[in-house]
């Protein structure tokens, strides 16, 4: 139950970085499946201030996003995980 309305907000945004499973075969735009691939930096230098080479790449050129394993629904359905490429860069305050 939330005491105060005022201060529950849906934030419109992901934030840069975030990983959320999807119920369908493909990533929305703006959003990257985890199967390795490498980024370059000059296409997404606020991605990489995030990861960094913490997955791969070679940290001049390149980095590498995340790999998931396949997952499942309940069912069996086969779900996509995927990293969003853009939206709110995360704030440690």
């Amino acid at each position: 139950m939330c005491l105060n309305p005022q201060t529950a907000r849906a934030q419109v945004e992901p934030f840069i970085a975030q990983i959320a499973t999807f119920g369908f075969n493909f990533c929305p735009n703006g959003w990257a499946p985890l199967n390795g691939q490498l980024i370059p930096i000059n296409q997404n230098q606020a991605l990489f201030a995030l990861l960094g080479t913490y997955y791969g790449g070679n940290g001049t050129t390149n980095f590498a996003l995340p790999t998931a394993k396949p997952i499942f629904s309940a069912t069996g359905f086969p779900l996509t995980q995927c990293i969003a490429l853009f939206g709110v860069f995360p704030s440690r305050n």
